[in-house]
């Protein structure tokens, strides 16, 4: 029986949206202003690829999604930081974001940078909070440490970083992949990672599924970048061609559009053959892959 990919993801949308609305401090809460801020960016809405991979990271393993959801929600709280970050004059300088005014448009610099810095802080209280779900709590240890590694400055900072430093200027392929896996790939990865080491996976599953995150994060940031060349502002959600103007390290710019397409198509396609051990189990992440590379937003 085939995966029905778009039944899968809006269940498991929905489930996520849920638990994110009960986890967010409601807005009346002091200090209001800041609370409101982080719901209006966490639910603008979104594909939720993080939390949703971190349920399939666990059902590739024999796991489920209410094992997993804590510490999915506290993926999709870090990425939403990011970009709430990302989009500040001081980064990207970013007037929309999920056809949204950014963060900062409607609650001022200061606010947005806070409202970030809260999400961040959150997501590993949920982390921990986690541990009352899964059979030995120990394992929250090691996904909080992956977590912490994929999003500091050895992960997405760390690409953060290189990428501002590396506009204007001339890079070799080496370091355009370094800055894709660890800007966009190494959170996708963990992501995976952490739903099967929750959910009990052995080594090699763990091993098998974290090859196959490499491969879908560097991938996904790959598309992100023919996107913003090939795609209108109405579908992305935010302003089309700006890595252009900022004269950004992208794959586009350096490799072609066509080399572009197949490189992605080249990594998912690898990502696949690093899950094929694990079976159907692992058919929504396989599914997912193609999701990828065909996304229009």
């Amino acid at each position: 029986m085939s995966l029905d990919l778009d039944r899968y993801l809006a269940e498991r949308r929905a489930l996520v949206d849920q638990a994110l609305d009960a986890v967010l401090p409601v807005e009346g809460t002091t200090p209001p202003t800041v609370h409101k801020a982080m719901r209006y960016s966490v639910l603008a809405g979104g594909k939720r690829l993080r939390p949703i991979l971190v349920i399939a990271g666990a059902e590739a393993v024999g796991g489920r999604a209410d094992t997993v959801m804590p510490t999915a929600c506290a993926l999709e709280l870090i990425h939403t930081y990011s970009l709430i970050h990302d989009d500040l004059p001081a980064m990207d300088d970013d007037d929309y974001r999920r056809g949204r005014l950014t963060n900062h448009k409607v609650f001022g610099e200061a606010m947005a940078i806070l409202a970030g810095d809260a999400l961040l802080t959150l997501a590993f209280g949920l982390v921990a909070a986690n541990a009352s779900r899964v059979a030995d709590p120990r394992v929250i240890c090691a996904v909080v440490a992956d977590l912490a590694h994929a999003s500091g400055t050895d992960g997405m900072v760390c690409g953060q970083v290189v990428d501002i430093e590396s506009e204007g200027k001339t890079v070799t392929p080496d370091t355009l992949d370094y800055i894709h896996s660890r800007k966009t790939a190494a959170l996708i990865r963990v992501s995976l990672r952490a739903g099967a080491f929750l959910a009990g996976g052995s080594a090699a599953q763990v091993r098998w599924i974290s090859e196959a995150g490499d491969r879908l994060g560097l991938a996904f940031q790959i598309v992100d970048d023919i996107l913003d060349v090939e795609g209108d502002s109405a579908t992305l959600g935010k302003t089309a061609g700006s890595d252009e103007r900022k004269r950004k390290a992208t794959y586009p710019a350096l490799h072609g559009l066509e080399v572009s397409r197949k490189r992605a198509r080249a990594l998912l396609d690898e990502a696949k053959e690093r899950l094929a051990p694990l079976g159907p189990p692992a058919a929504p992440i396989q599914a997912l892959a193609d999701f990828i590379f065909e996304r229009r937003s």
